[in-house]
């Protein structure tokens, strides 16, 4: 077992709930992961245990990069336990089939760290891909919850296909009409979950409905939302009574002090208030080598300043980096028009693979974010206030975008030519123009602030997340004290 972060408290593991997370691969799903295990740490002072889950030597190796995010200041109640690697191979396998056959094969190294530890875990808290490791919490009676590092109406929508009629679900692909889902917005079919068109006998469609049917039969689900966020979409789960809904978002990274001395936030420090558009399609997104050239003249026609996260292009696959590091060599000019650094040179800044975002998306000369909508992504930029241009790729993203732009009001959308798929530069110089200048992306700009201010009360003490993960805490606390009773 390869542990980061070691502890020595045994007077505080004695009386206080353990818990053990199960964060699979992708850090999509690890940074709520540990901006969870922290938060249990310091608001409530548990010992942590979070088991990671790789699928490629570079993540698992880089531990400098897991111990930045899992941060410092946990008084040695934090550890942090790298699952070995496991390589899945075969060029046909999708990203999906490779975390789950991942997580299935790391079950066996989760059961047998967990009967070793001195001081059996109170509950095992696992992500969207965890949960066949929930039969474990059951060997050794602890309870069990389910992290959503995703919105409401994608829990609502989920859920719900395991109820669903399956002609439902015919009807809306074939014909391409609206899912009703009770008590919230219907699911549009240009922006529906990928698995919806399988066959009901295809083991992914299966594997899918028995996480369904699994998460309902937990002691709650975690969501990375606020209820002041998603008032309808969380109303209605509570009203299903199915299983317990706990709201505990926004879960975000915080500022680290070691990024503050960046090229990137150097050169932010020179440009105007609100006047930068920050764009990066997260730690996966690609794009085609034809998108990357229009999303290129569309930045250099807006004549904005900008911050653009640059990935070399992959064909045919939105996701193509989703589960690797990447390592920054490429020469970025290579799959950029000719020209362009150098005619942007003066107002943009082109990054290759990664920048810090959270920084960057915190900084007051950010004015808006062209994102992917990861959940994640969307969440730092709420959280700091910024209006952002909504480019979904793969996944729930698509969903993301439209609870952002219609809901939330948080966003506006670009829209691709239906006939390839690209959107096109004069579309992007137009969003670009209407979310950091334009009198028409006012309102957008007004309610990105509104949000801030609500993602920081739900989070102050007796706000509604606060409270929400006050009440996960109270129901370990009562669990770990009536097994204590029966020992």
């Amino acid at each position: 077992m390869s542990k980061l972060v070691a502890t020595t408290q045994p007077s505080m593991e004695s009386t206080k709930p353990h818990i053990a997370l199960l964060a699979s691969p992708g850090m999509g799903h690890l940074i709520p992961v540990l901006e969870l295990a922290k938060r249990l740490v310091s608001h409530q002072s548990f010992k942590v245990t979070v088991f990671v889950v790789a699928i490629d030597h570079a993540s698992i190796t880089n531990t400098q990069l897991l111990q930045s995010l899992a941060g410092s200041e946990d008084d040695g109640l934090l550890d942090i336990v790298l699952v070995p690697f496991v390589d899945i191979v075969g060029s046909d396998v999708t990203m999906i089939e490779k975390i789950v056959e991942t997580m299935r094969r790391s079950l066996s190294f989760l059961r047998t760290e967990i009967s070793k530890m001195k001081i059996l875990p109170t509950a095992l808290l696992v992500d969207l891909f965890g949960t066949g490791a929930l039969g474990i919490a059951d060997e050794f009676n602890m309870l069990k919850f389910v992290l959503i590092a995703s919105n409401a109406w994608f829990i609502a929508v989920t859920l719900w296909t395991s109820e669903i009629d399956r002609k439902e679900i015919d009807d809306h692909v074939k014909n391409r009409t609206p899912l009703d889902i009770p008590g919230c917005r219907p699911l549009k079919f240009e922006d529906t979950f990928q698995v919806f068109s399988m066959d009901p006998n295809d083991p992914s469609y299966q594997n899918y409905i028995e996480t369904c049917i699994t998460m309902s039969l937990t002691d709650g689900i975690l969501v990375n939302t606020w209820d002041e966020l998603e008032p309808t979409s969380l109303k209605a789960l509570r009203d299903t009574k199915k299983v317990p809904i706990y709201p505990i978002g926004p879960l975000v990274r915080s500022v680290g002090k070691s990024v503050l001395c960046n090229e990137i936030i150097d050169w932010l420090d020179k440009q105007p208030e609100e006047s930068v558009i920050y764009v990066s399609f997260g730690s996966g997104g690609t794009l085609s080598a034809q998108q990357v050239i229009e999303l290129a003249w569309g930045l250099e026609l807006s004549q904005q300043r900008f911050v653009w996260v640059a990935r070399p292009p992959t064909e045919n696959d939105a996701a193509g980096a989703y589960l690797t590091l990447g390592n920054g060599t490429d020469d970025i000019s290579d799959y950029l028009p000719d020209g362009f650094l150098a005619r942007t040179q003066d107002r943009g800044l082109v990054v290759p693979t990664w920048a810090p975002q959270v920084e960057v998306l915190s900084h007051p000369s950010v004015g808006g974010f062209l994102t992917h909508c990861g959940w994640n992504s969307s969440m730092e930029s709420m959280v700091n206030g910024v209006p952002m241009i909504a480019w979904p790729l793969y996944a729930e993203q698509k969903m993301n975008a439209d609870l952002l732009t219609e809901e939330i009001g948080a966003s506006i959308r670009v829209r691709a030519v239906e006939l390839d798929g690209v959107v096109r530069r004069e579309e992007i110089r137009s969003m670009v123009w209407k979310i950091l200048v334009d009198d028409e992306g006012q309102n957008i700009r007004a309610r990105s602030k509104e949000l801030k201010i609500s993602a920081a009360k739900a989070l102050a003490e007796n706000g509604s997340s606060y409270t929400s993960l006050s009440q996960i805490a109270e129901i370990c606390a009562q669990h770990l004290k009536t097994m204590s009773s029966k020992a």
